[in-house]
Order: structure tokens, then sequence, then C-alpha cells
């Protein structure tokens, strides 16, 4: 055993509200984002979007800061004087939060997770590991806490473990999980190179998929881990699986040179896949996936869906693929050659994209009407607009630069 559970005095169940500031956050009124209330630099260590991609967190050196995304605002802070947080997990927009420290955070060590209730100011609970946490995520049910070698679920709440999971060496912390109340799925790395475990708790069953030669550098799934997305660390394909079956629906091409993939967002009606990479371009890629259940309300009342449809989705498969999408994904002209020419002539290619000015690690999601959000690590947050039936450049409508900072490791 190599961690530790506690929790603090009192009730161990989290109170669950609307995410409202206690009277003793930190706001700036000057507007001035770029320093702390005792003036000194601010610097970002990390960026994490919520579940529903309507806000995202940022951990500075400081504390963190949580800004909405339409209409662009941050909506809340907090600086303390022990440091920073190099990981802020979010639980939609609930006044729960998971925090891990900083390496310079005299309080909160790297290997420690803070199970925090701002309504209650008040931490509720406490993850202490012998090795640096990568990564935590969150449903309402669950608590994951991701290590290099190993991942732990628990139920969120009584802090009980109820699973562990082995993986090959996850340093990124790759981990993503379905939100929708009715399924409950963990996606991983496996313990082979390219694999991906995927965990359907709610039907006790483990699915194995290989779905890449090289390290698995991305993962994502659907709201209702029905449809997994996935990069390698070669970075020049995007493919798309089911995760009941672990059959490959698509594959699409971003680029031919190597490229570090940072992330793979899906749009809520999974009809589109954004990527970013250390390239400074978004590409946007029209999805043949048909959604089988699609629900508009998915992003902001993610947990009333409903419920899942393919508990055989071999026999459904044809259901999950669409012969034609509204803005099909552009091939090479040589493509009629498939088969004799390499593999990337007859790739599909992105359908639209944006070139970003700044080199820096970006993330990247889809918000209404045909926009996508893109956050960067140098504090800067781009509103695109892509047209859904010619594709081409995307047109920039917003640009703000939420904190002028240099990157700084946590």
């Amino acid at each position: 055993m190599n961690f530790t559970v506690s929790t603090s005095r009192g009730s161990q169940q989290p109170h669950f509200a609307a995410f409202e500031p206690p009277m003793d956050a930190i706001y700036d009124p000057s507007g001035n984002s770029n320093s702390d209330i005792d003036g000194s630099e601010v610097n970002l260590l990390s960026v994490s979007w919520n579940q529903d991609y309507g806000c995202f967190a940022a951990g500075t050196n400081h504390g963190f800061r949580i800004y909405n995304c339409d209409p662009f605002k941050e909506t809340f802070r907090r600086d303390l004087k022990s440091g920073g947080f190099g990981i802020i997990e979010m639980l939609f927009r609930s006044n729960i939060l998971a925090l891990v420290g900083g390496k310079a955070n005299t309080q909160y060590p790297p290997n420690k997770v803070i199970i925090w209730d701002d309504h209650q100011s008040r931490c509720i609970g406490e993850f202490s590991f012998r090795s640096d946490v990568r990564a935590v995520k969150l449903r309402r049910d669950q608590i994951v806490v991701v290590l290099e070698h190993k991942i732990y679920v628990y139920n969120f709440m009584d802090l009980k473990l109820l699973h562990q999971i082995e993986t090959l060496a996850n340093p990124r912390g790759l981990c993503c999980l379905s939100h929708q109340v009715n399924t409950s799925v963990l996606a991983c790395p496996g313990l082979r190179r390219g694999q991906v475990r995927v965990e359907h708790f709610g039907l006790n069953m483990t699915k194995l998929i290989n779905a890449h030669d090289s390290r698995i550098a991305c993962l994502t799934m659907t709201m209702d881990g029905l449809l997994l997305a996935t990069a390698s660390t070669k970075g020049t394909l995007i493919r798309i699986f089911n995760t009941m079956d672990g059959t490959r629906l698509q594959e699409v091409r971003r680029g031919v040179d190597r490229a570090d993939i940072y992330g793979i967002a899906l749009s809520p009606n999974v009809q589109w896949l954004a990527v970013s990479s250390d390239k400074g371009t978004v590409h946007i890629f029209s999805l043949r996936v048909r959604v089988v259940s699609e629900d508009s309300s998915t992003q902001s009342t993610a947990g009333h869906a409903p419920p899942f449809s393919h508990q055989n989705s071999s026999s459904s498969l044809d259901a999950l693929i669409s012969p034609s999408a509204a803005g099909a994904n552009p091939g090479s002209s040589l493509s009629f050659m498939k088969g004799v020419l390499p593999k990337y002539f007859s790739s599909e290619w992105s359908f639209a994209r944006f070139h970003l000015p700044e080199p820096t690690q970006y993330m990247s999601a889809f918000g209404s009407q045909n926009t996508v959000i893109i956050v960067g690590m140098n504090g800067s947050f781009y509103r695109c607009a892509f047209d859904p039936v010619n594709g081409g450049e995307m047109i920039q409508h917003e640009y703000v630069r939420f904190l002028k900072t240099e990157v700084k490791s946590g």
C-alpha cells in the first residue's frame, strides 16, 4: 500500500452547490491580472477545462483562478502565501475542487491530493502518495488519482478505494472519464505500448484497444464514454474507436511530420474533432460517426442524458458510421491509388484550421455555434469560428490576454 487517505473532522460528504466565491476570495479590482495581491509576479503552472468545457481553471505559482468561457470573464481567484497548484480539477461548476500543489508549495506537496469544498472553505479529504500525482479526474460519484504507473479510483462520498489499475509509464497522467450518471467508463494507457485500457465499471467489463504502434500521447472520450479518440507520440494520426468492442471507426491525419499532441476535443454532437499540437495550429476534422442518442443539452446538463444505447455495439456498428458528413475532410487527389502509394495519400486531412501566433502549449474545446475556444499556457484566450460547410481558415472573433506570464514548471 503506497497511499494514505484522511478526511476532515465532521461530515465526510461534500455539499454540492453552485460555485460562488466566499467572502475572503481575493479579487484585483484594478483589473491587473499579472500580479498577486502583494504585487509579486504571477506565473501559470497549469490550465484545465471543467467537464463541460464551459470554464477553465488556471493554476498559478500563488494559487488558482477560475474563468468562464462564454462570455469570457474571471469569476473567482484564491491566492495563497504557501505557493501554487500544479493541478486544478473542477467538478462542473460546483464548489468542489481537487488540488495538487506545485513543487514550490510549502503546504501542499505534489504527492498529495486535496479535495476542497469552497462552500465550506475547508478541505474535506486528502490522499497522500509516495510519488508525485500526475493527474486527478472527478465525477460526481468518483475521484480518480493518476500516478505514473498506477491509477486509483475512489468513491466520492466515503473516499473508499474502489479500483486499482496498473499502467505503462504515464508521466502525462493520461486518463479520461465518462460524465453521464448512467455510464461509468474510464480510459487510460494499458500495459503495452500504444494500448488503451477501457474500463466499463457499470458493465464490469474491461476492453483493451491496440490503438497505435507508438506510445499513447493523448486521449479523450465522449460524455457517455461510447467513443474514444487517441493520438500517439508520433502525432500524425488521430483515431476514433468504439469503446464497447474496440472497433476503429475513423482515422484522420494531422500531418506527415512528427508532432507533440497537446489536446484532442470532441464536439458535444460528435460531429467535429479538434487537435492542438506543438506545430502551432489547431486542426478541425469532420467526423463520420453517427450520434445514436444525441442530446443537445449534454454540454450543460451532463448527467441527464438518455440511457446508454449500445449494450452490444458490434451488432450496431453500421449505425455508428455515417456515410457522409456535413463537411467532409479533404483527401489527396491521388487517393484513388490507395494501396499503391504511401498511406498518407489516402488520408483524411483537416477540414478547418487556425494558426496561432505564439509558440506555447494550447488546449482547445468547442463552444457554441461552430466556434472553438483555445487557451494557451502563455495566458492567452482565443475564440474562433469555422465554416461548417466549406471549412478552411478559421476566423478569430475574440482574443484576451488573461495573464501575461512566463510558463513555469510546478
